[in-house]
């Protein structure tokens, strides 16, 4: 893929530049329309929030656990977003604050058991969701265009 600066900027508003526009807009729409499912079947299924489904996914991930700055860093928002929803995980059993030993001032949040097991559940009615949503794509396809999102996109995202 092209840096800024180069070929691919150099002819704004001529057809490549177009066509790299308009790419953008269909993903961005088809984006909010997958995501606007997902909120919906989440909240209707589970009584549960995209953002509260994220931060269970990033915990997931980490059994040891996560500090609350690394877990902002994972999902790419401030603490205080995280700050509120990790609180009800907390009260409602999902997740637990752990002390860092070295480290009094810090603490790591990870799922619970329960949490865990309800995470789970959820994953796999989301990934089910997912894929109807985008059946469309056959699985070779969809593994291309996952490729080259990937790699040739400024802003690469973290595995």
């Amino acid at each position: 893929m092209q840096q800024a600066g180069t070929e691919s900027t150099a002819k704004l508003g001529g057809e490549a530049s177009k066509a790299r526009l308009r790419l953008w807009l269909r993903l961005l729409k088809r984006t909010r329309g997958v995501e606007t499912v997902l909120r919906d079947r989440l909240r209707t299924d589970f009584q549960t929030t995209l953002p509260r489904f994220d931060v269970m996914a990033a915990l997931a991930r980490s059994e040891a656990g996560l500090k609350m700055s690394a877990l902002s860093g994972v999902l790419r928002v401030s603490n205080g977003n995280i700050t509120g929803i990790v609180d009800r995980l907390v009260k409602d059993g999902i997740a637990i604050r752990v002390q860092v030993p070295e480290d009094r001032r810090a603490s790591l949040v990870r799922l619970t058991r329960k949490g865990a097991e309800e995470f789970a559940r959820q994953a796999e009615a989301h990934e089910a969701w997912v894929s109807e949503l985008l059946s469309d794509f056959p699985a070779d396809e969809a593994e291309a265009l996952a490729a080259h999102l990937k790699t040739g996109c400024i802003g690469e995202e973290p595995e």
